[in-house]
This record gives structure tokens, C-alpha cells and sequence, in this order.
């Protein structure tokens, strides 16, 4: 009887000729794939099916109306403090972005990655220094799984891209969605101040609203979505998320070992507690792990954006707040810069580990 070897996996071959195709998960879709490249594929013990329902669960993501702040400021700071504490995840409506706004940057995000493919290929890269980057996976070269989506960015603050750098599909209503979100950020950081028992100016005065990254992320529909992820388990590495999802749904939060969802609803941007906020607020608030399913369904849209002035060289230092230490309550973490934070999180890429754990004391 004649053995048949397995031919051997050249997973960094599989990686560069998906990479030099220039043209993502997107291409692969289009294309006609019906059985996903083993570059996604999750490692056998991985399970996507582990999902508790909010509705059936404990868990019950908070919908915060911001309308009410103006009514009584203290019981919105109240449900954004057990918010953040609890959960590390809210939704908030009625927070002056007009509903047309959203849809429109969710109709830009599509339009982009809908380009003619040889258009769309002038953007991609992978040079963080440019002012429009286009790619799939930022970090394809350096985690275990790769997601399936592709995802463009822009540092819109404090040194936004001329509109002439940014492609005419997305320019206008990226720019004019950033400049929404930035008010919103103030609005945000000075009640996530006074649930901290601070001043409401603190920590836009710290520098916490002086930078904002903006991510366009696209997930095709997928043929065996129970084989990968749209995105693996991770927390952000920022101060705060400001995520605008589509009515497909996916995202999902870790807590009590349970996947729960947060479900789209409509009008409501999904506001989350990143890591940089964790460690000034010496565990007070969380950045809780998270993940995106991928889907039969799609494509799914979603726009991050996230306040920090990312890789940005900075000398500002962050540690835990003074006012929040006592001597029951030391600092968990060591200083660092927004870069350092930064620059350690994205060489690690989307491992499932948490970077604050670098910076523990």
C-alpha cells in the first residue's frame, strides 16, 4: 500500500501571495471561494458557538439615552459609572449624530471597498505613516489566525489628511463623521470624568480627546463562517471606542466566560472602555475582550473610531489618577506614553492577550 504524505504548509507562502494580490477578503469572495484558505482557519480546539444571548442571559448591554443628560446629568453619569464598571460596553441614542450621518458612513465604508479592484489597489499598504491606508489584516504577518475582513485608516486628530488625500468614494462623509465624533468624545469624557469622581474637564485636559483613529472595517459574507472570525478576541488600545455597526450584528463581549452580543440597534453607536482608560483609571473602568463574528450574511460594515493619539511620537505620560489612589489602593500599572502603549500593542497584534498585562506593576 503506497503512503500518501501531507504536503507540507507553507503558511508564510499562503500569507504573501494572499497579501500581493492587493486585493483582501474581498478579492477572495469575488473570486467565487468556496472553502476559506487555511490562513483563517481557527485552530480545532477554537470554538465560535460558545454564545450566551443577552436576552438569555444576565447580561443585558445598557442602552444609555443621552437626551436625558440635559433632565438629570446625575443619573446618566450613574448608568455610564455601572456601565463602565460592569460591562466596559454601552450604547448610546440620541447623541446628535443625525441617523443620515451614520447611514452614509456606512454606505462610504461600502462604496470604498466596492471600488473597481484596480482602483481600490493604489491604496493599499501596509505604511501606518500614510494618510489613507487601505489593507487586510494590519497585523497579518504576526498572529496565529488571520480575520476575515479588510479594513481602511486615517488619523483624523490631531493632524487630519488633506480631503485630497482621501479617495472621493468615502472623503466627504469621512471627514464630516469624524468631526461629529470628536464632539461627541468631549461630550462622552466629561461624563466618564464625573463618573470618576472628577472634575468633568479632567480628562479632555489630560489629553484623552487628542487624537482620533478612524477604521472602516468590511467582512464578506463567508462560506463556512464557523471556521474563522471576523475579528479574534482582543481589547482596544485607546482611551475610548466609538463603533458605528450595521443591522448584520456579530460583535460580541466576554464576560463570566460567556460570549454575549451586542445586538444593533438602530440609530445607537456602541461606546467601549479601552485600555489606556483602564490603566489611568487603575481598574475602575474596564476594556473588556471582544470579538466580530464572521457571517453567512453581508457584506457587514462597521466604522471604529478611536480616541488616542495612537503611534503619534509623544512624550505626555499616563499612569494610574492620582486623586483615584489611596493607600488601599495602589497603582496597578507602571507610566507610559500613548506610543509606547501603542507601538507594544500593535507588534503583538490580535492574540487574545491583553497588552495591559505588560504594563502591570
Amino acid at each position: 500500500m503506497e503512503l500518501v504524505r501531507e504536503t507540507k504548509y507553507d503558511r508564510a507562502g499562503e500569507l504573501k501571495s494572499f497579501d500581493e494580490t492587493k486585493a483582501g477578503v474581498k478579492g477572495l469572495v469575488d473570486s467565487g471561494v468556496e472553502t476559506i484558505p487555511r490562513i483563517f482557519r481557527l485552530p480545532e480546539e477554537y470554538s465560535t458557538n460558545t454564545t450566551a444571548h443577552a436576552n438569555e442571559s444576565n447580561y443585558d448591554i445598557p442602552v444609555i439615552d443621552l437626551e436625558k443628560e440635559g433632565i438629570d446629568r446625575k443619573v446618566t453619569v450613574d448608568k455610564i459609572r455601572h456601565a463602565s464598571e460592569k460591562y466596559g460596553f454601552f450604547q448610546v441614542v440620541n447623541h446628535g449624530i443625525p441617523v443620515g450621518v451614520l447611514e452614509e458612513m456606512l454606505c462610504g465604508v461600502r462604496r470604498f471597498n466596492e471600488m473597481d479592484a484596480e482602483a481600490k489597489k493604489v491604496y493599499y499598504t501596509r505604511d501606518v505613516t500614510r494618510k489613507f491606508v487601505y489593507n487586510s489584516n494590519s497585523d497579518l504577518y504576526s498572529v496565529p489566525t488571520v480575520n476575515w475582513r479588510d479594513t481602511f485608516l486615517s488619523f483624523m486628530a490631531p493632524n487630519p489628511p488633506k480631503p485630497e488625500e482621501l479617495p472621493a468614494s468615502c472623503r466627504d462623509i469621512q471627514i464630516e463623521y469624524s468631526r461629529h465624533v470628536m464632539n461627541l468624545g468631549f461630550r462622552l469624557f466629561g461624563l466618564l470624568s464625573e463618573a470618576l469622581g472628577l472634575e468633568s474637564s479632567r480628562l479632555a485636559e489630560m489629553g484623552c480627546t487628542d487624537g482620533l483613529t478612524f477604521v472602516g472595517h468590511y467582512y464578506p459574507a463567508c462560506p463556512q463562517p464557523e471556521l474563522t472570525l471576523g475579528a479574534t478576541n482582543h481589547t482596544d488600545d485607546a482611551f475610548l471606542t466609538v463603533l458605528l455597526q450595521d443591522q448584520i450584528g456579530g460583535l460580541q463581549v466576554f464576560l463570566d466566560n460567556m460570549w454575549i452580543d451586542i445586538p444593533p440597534v438602530h440609530g445607537a453607536l456602541v461606546i467601549n472602555i479601552g485600555d489606556l482608560l483602564q490603566l489611568i483609571s487603575n481598574d475602575k473602568f474596564k476594556s473588556v475582550e471582544h470579538r466580530v463574528l464572521a457571517n453567512r450574511e453581508g457584506p457587514r460594515m462597521s466604522v471604529a473610531c478611536f480616541f488616542s493619539t495612537s503611534l503619534m511620537p509623544s512624550s505626555k505620560i499616563y499612569g494610574p489618577i492620582k486623586e483615584l489612589l489611596s493607600e488601599d489602593n495602589p497603582p496597578k500599572y507602571r507610566e507610559t506614553t500613548v506610543e509606547e502603549y501603542v507601538t507594544y500593542s500593535f507588534n503583538k497584534g490580535l492574540d487574545g492577550i491583553s497588552a495591559l498585562l505588560h504594563f502591570k506593576i
